[in-house]
């Protein structure tokens, strides 16, 4: 029944049940047609995911001595849903006796090792945490506070705490908040999400209680839980920033852009604290319910722990006004000395630096910013520093929304609205603007300085931008260089979701630098992310790509399968980028095929207005290719305009790569000898660029343009070299060109076939047949690859006809023999 579900839903059920074959059956069960669909986001909660194996499971639990039964609610604790790593510690300070865990080893239930104890898997582990009493559960996690108390504890304490409560209090939720902020200064935006669900279930105050519900809806965003941050959003008071984040990222594109420029003006209005709502532009600068930094500093740079008012949050006590480590009376484990002496909690932010010091050793901006805010969204401009402030960071994610939907009316607003403002705006707003209104020398500039801010430890929006930038210019070195370091970034902050987006405009690059296997292995990669995190836009944009490189490797059912999963789901969401890329990678299909009326057609619809249709960037992108499908069915005169617009830009960016492609259009449209200079020009300026796949295919271009003029030892050369890095990319389509050239010549062609599998079948091809050779099912691998089992028995025909092989058998053997990696 799995199977059934569309791909992002089988992913995102996958995770959320942690790959758990039992508890996924029983979801699908559970699931409304609308969550089967993927229009409502899935149950998060254990008890509404698996509630059949949840109870089986602590059952089993419940038939343990009650001994057992207690450690394996302390070691669950310590474990679930936050991990805090202090079970021995709590086990030292209570001085338990762990000998009765061997009963529950023996059960197969857990064991307990060096490094604490290891339950058989996640839903067990989940069992034994709610088979014990509320009771039981507020004394172990009273006595995992206690023992607390290293460098960079104090988050984790504080969540024990809360969840060692009896009721409400307004302390306890002032130190939650306060530990949230901790946790997402320090990259941890999951942690931050938990202390704040944990506050609101605390928090007396019921307008206070929406505003932590919607802050942790943001962290559950960053932190990759889509469907806990949409459910959150249901619960809380989402404003439109976060509603417009939501939406760029699995919504309509056109709606994001309306409702974040909304949120620009509102912040720009309001002059309020960058509160972006991903987080990752100003983690920890949420104002707190009051309108107060919840740990600012006060007016002489001290720190100042502006709570509620009602004490230190190290003082906090529970509804009963009991202090919140000690005993309720009910068990025995907080009757138990600490005999690690733990320091009184008051002193926690003396005793740990490494929590402390991270606003004082960050760069303030005007606002007061913190790590990651607006300090980091600034240019140097001679000797100053221009910043850029909340309302700025949410025109960044207005601007994505326009460079997805591709409305050039929306990039316009966006500029106008920024300088109505006089808010500082990312250059690529301004860049992607002037280019699409062909004032090509103010998008130089505007695009030059934001690909320039792309250095290491950035924030990771503005290193997405960066990259987008360098695309624009042809820079595709500085463009991988900027997403693979908005990646790392992303990842150094907790921000699970910004590293699928980064990988998405990665892909371009790997694309134009001819590595198709390494960009559909990270694209493929960043797929299953993008679905887990519940971003299906992105996941659009990425199957747009794989299309592409399907089509570069020859993989066309693959290619159609991919790029009609794109378009479709692209055309319903107004996402003019990958309906845009995957109509390019059909045309390319279609171009290598030799079927240049179809290419044409195709690349002609790239300039369809509206949403979700075509896209101005991606039209340009694909002008050389259009040059040349045009120019093979007579077309010439739509394709020298074309082509002389290319040419302008070009000439203006000064890029190597698209002055060759420029000279290769010129060459294409030149009559017999003419062409064969412009030919020559392409070739000096592509050894000077990235473009390694296009380059080949200027080679055989020029190679088939030299043997119709008869000039045959050149001819010969410059396809022998285009085919060679034919092979070498694994593009058989091109390849097969090549050699179709060659013969065409009478000179023969490199050998098609080898003993290596590497050299024989397609990219696709061969990572499926090393899936099988690992003894992986076909609708495993489907899984794993995010494609239907009938592709992957198609692959499989294919894998066994081009290998002269007729069973699994033979592959397995044919591969271990190989030097296949």
């Amino acid at each position: 029944m799995i199977q059934a579900l569309p791909e992002g839903v089988r992913v995102r059920l996958l995770h959320s049940v942690y790959g758990d074959p039992r508890a996924a059956a029983e979801l699908v069960a559970l699931l409304s047609d609308r969550q089967s669909a993927g229009l409502d986001p899935l149950p998060t909660e254990p008890a509404l995911l698996a509630p059949q194996l949840l109870r089986a499971l602590r059952a089993e639990i419940r038939s343990l001595p009650d001994d057992t039964r207690l450690l394996l609610l302390l070691a669950a604790a310590d474990q679930y849903p936050v991990a805090t790593h202090a079970f021995s510690r709590a086990v030292t300070a209570a001085r338990l006796d762990t000998r009765p865990l061997e009963r529950a080893e023996s059960a197969g239930v857990a064991h307990f090792g060096t490094g604490g104890v290891v339950f058989r898997d996640t839903w067990t582990r989940i069992a034994a945490y709610e088979s014990g009493s509320p009771a039981d559960r507020r004394d172990v996690h009273r006595l995992l506070a206690r023992v607390l108390h290293g460098d960079g504890e104090s988050p984790r304490r504080s969540w024990h705490r809360g969840a060692g409560a009896l009721g409400p209090s307004a302390r306890l939720v002032a130190e939650l908040r306060g530990a949230a902020d901790k946790a997402r200064r320090t990259g941890q935006p999951a942690l931050a999400r938990a202390l704040l669900e944990r506050a609101a279930t605390l928090c007396p105050d019921p307008a206070e209680r929406s505003r932590l519900v919607t802050r942790a809806a943001a962290d559950a965003w960053q932190a990759g839980d889509g469907d806990r941050a949409r459910r959150l959003v249901a619960d809380g008071t989402a404003d439109d920033a976060l509603s417009g984040l939501l939406a760029l990222r699995s919504g309509n594109a056109t709606e994001a852009f309306d409702a974040l420029l909304g949120a620009v003006a509102h912040r720009a209005r309001t002059g309020g604290r960058n509160d972006s709502p991903d987080g990752e532009g100003a983690p920890g600068d949420f104002p707190d319910g009051e309108g107060r930094r919840s740990d600012s500093r006060d007016g002489e740079g001290r720190r100042s722990d502006s709570r509620d008012g009602e004490g230190a949050p190290g003082d906090c006590r529970d509804a009963e006004g009991t202090p919140s480590d000690s005993s309720d009376g009910e068990g025995t484990l907080s009757d138990s000395p600490d005999a690690q002496g733990a320091p009184s909690d008051s002193s926690d932010e003396e005793r740990a630096p490494s929590d402390s010091s991270d606003e004082e050793r960050a760069p303030s901006d005007s606002s007061g910013g913190t790590p990651g805010d607006s300090s980091d969204w600034g240019v140097t401009s001679g000797d100053r520093r221009v910043s850029f402030g909340p309302a700025a960071h949410l025109l960044a994610r207005a601007t994505e929304a326009a460079v997805y939907t591709g409305d050039l009316r929306r990039c316009r607003e966006a500029a106008r609205v920024a300088e109505r403002l006089g808010v500082a705006s990312p250059g690529t707003l301004g860049g992607l603007a002037a280019a699409f209104e062909g004032r090509y020398e103010d998008a130089r500039d505007l695009l030059q300085a934001a690909a320039g801010r792309c250095g290491p430890g950035g924030d990771p929006t503005l290193l997405v931008h960066a990259g987008i930038a360098a695309l624009m210019l042809g820079d595709h070195t500085r463009a991988a260089t900027a997403t693979l370091r908005a990646a790392a970034s992303a990842r150094a902050r907790g921000a699970t979701g910004v590293q699928a987006q980064a990988m998405e405009f990665r892909a371009y690059a790997d694309f134009w630098t001819g590595r198709p296997q390494a960009g559909r292995a990270a694209a493929t990669e960043a797929l299953h992310q993008a679905y887990a995190t519940g971003q299906d836009n992105g996941a659009c944009h990425l199957q747009a790509a794989l299309a592409m490189f399907a089509a570069i490797t020859g993989d066309a059912d693959v290619c159609r399968e991919r790029a009609a999963a794109a378009r479709s789901y692209a055309l319903a969401r107004g996402l003019g980028l990958p309906a845009a890329l995957a109509q390019w990678a059909l045309a390319f299909l279609d171009l290598t095929d030799g079927r240049f009326a179809g290419a044409a057609a195709r690349l002609r619809a790239l300039a369809g207005f509206g949403p979700g249709h075509g896209h101005r960037a991606i039209r340009h992108l694909a002008t050389p290719h259009y040059v040349e499908a045009a120019v093979r069915t007579g077309d010439t005169r739509i394709a020298r305009a074309a082509h002389a617009d290319y040419h302008r830009w070009a000439t203006v960016v000064r890029s190597p790569d698209d002055l060759a492609l420029s000279a290769r259009c010129r060459a294409l449209l030149a009559p017999g000898e003419e062409a064969v200079e412009h030919y020559r020009t392409a070739l000096a300026l592509h050894a000077r660029g990235t473009r390694d796949f296009e380059r080949a295919r200027t080679e055989l271009l020029f190679g088939s343009a030299l043997r119709r003029l008869r000039h045959r030892t050149e001819a010969r050369d410059r396809l022998h070299s285009a085919l060679e890095a034919f092979d070498h990319f694994g593009a058989p389509h091109c390849a097969a060109r090549a050699r179709a050239e060659l013969r065409a010549l009478g000179a023969p062609a490199a050998p098609t076939h080898s003993a290596d599998p590497a050299t024989r079948l397609t990219a696709q091809q061969l990572l499926v047949a090393r899936m099988v050779a690992e003894g992986a099912t076909n609708r495993e691998i489907a899984a794993r690859l995010a494609l239907s089992p009938r592709t992957i028995d198609h692959h499989l025909r294919g894998v066994f006809t081009r290998l002269g092989i007729r069973s699994r058998i033979d592959l397995v053997r044919l591969i271990a023999g190989s030097e296949v990696p």
